[in-house]
């Protein structure tokens, strides 16, 4: 992978963005609430320059990557999670995927959303129109990966996945995604909530737990403002007894490689090859769609493969 932008100019600036993006997972109300809290300022900014993305493009996949990497929080070992949203507006679509490792990468189908008005607010609804929303799991234990879908309820990622996962799974989830940007689009805060009530959780907890929720902050704006993870689970959830757990990455980050993309031309059939070796164009550029990381062959480089 090939990082077009990284979080800052210094690599000071870069290590320090780097420690701070990461996953804290908590459980509240003695173990009945499970939740997560991702810092992701450092993975939506490397995503926004990776795609050349505009302030639309970033707060749709943006919010797609914060709710990929949520969602892989309870992932093991060589688990994913893929989401892929199929729609009827400007947007068309996207797919994102995360691992257990905290690795989260993806794409829009169109580049830029075709739209003539500029974005006015966080409202995307307009944008997605009709649809359908498919997650799956591949995970090591299973012989096939896991698939569900359900139909566009909001137009609104945070609300059709805790949709998907209210009506799929049968576990009542609460879900905030948010990216505070200046007035020139660039990411200044990005970050993401996500709740489940486990069995056990009573009526009072769930209403409490919603109380708290109304009164936090936007999130990416408290990032934006250096406020940090663990005080914001501690202070926002105090009446819940609030246990933080377990801190994981989280990384804008594909394994695409120049040998992996070698592999696949070596792959090519052999009338191919012979047609390119012959009129080129070179240097042959192929590019990974998922993080949009260029790769140049030349003519000898070809040959080798």
């Amino acid at each position: 992978m090939i990082k077009k932008t990284p979080m800052g100019t210094t690599v000071k600036d870069q290590l320090r963005a780097n420690a701070l993006d990461k996953a804290h997972i908590f459980i509240l109300a003695n173990g009945s609430i499970r939740g997560s809290l991702i810092h992701a300022t450092r993975m939506v900014h490397e995503m926004k320059g990776n795609h050349g993305l505009g302030v639309l493009e970033t707060l749709v996949l943006g919010h797609a990557y914060m709710a990929t990497a949520l969602m892989a929080m309870p992932l093991k070992g060589e688990d994913r999670i893929q989401l892929k949203i199929s729609c009827s507006g400007p947007i068309g679509g996207l797919r994102t995927e995360a691992n257990a490792l905290g690795e989260v990468r993806g794409y829009l189908h169109k580049n830029p959303i075709p739209v003539q008005d500029t974005v006015k607010n966080t409202d995307l609804s307009p944008f997605f129109g009709a649809g359908i929303l498919t997650l799956t799991r591949h995970t090591q234990t299973a012989r096939q990966p896991f698939t569900g879908q359900v139909a566009l309820a909001y137009g609104n990622i945070a609300k059709d996945v805790a949709h998907y996962y209210a009506t799929s799974e049968q576990t009542p989830t609460a879900l905030s995604l948010s990216i505070y940007a200046d007035s020139g689009g660039t990411v200044k805060g990005a970050g993401g909530l996500l709740l489940q009530a486990l069995p056990g959780a009573t009526e009072t907890d769930i209403l409490t737990l919603e109380e708290r929720v109304q009164s936090m902050p936007s999130i990416g704006e408290a990032f934006f403002r250096q406020e940090k993870a663990d005080d914001l689970i501690l202070e926002t959830f105090a009446a819940l007894n609030p246990a933080i757990i377990d801190r994981r990455r989280v990384e804008f980050f594909c394994r695409c490689s120049e040998e992996q993309m070698g592999m696949y031309l070596k792959a090519l059939p052999e009338e191919d090859r012979k047609d390119l070796l012959a009129n080129g164009p070179f240097p042959l550029e192929i590019t990974c769609h998922n993080c949009n990381s260029i790769y140049h062959f030349s003519r000898q480089a070809l040959k080798k493969t």
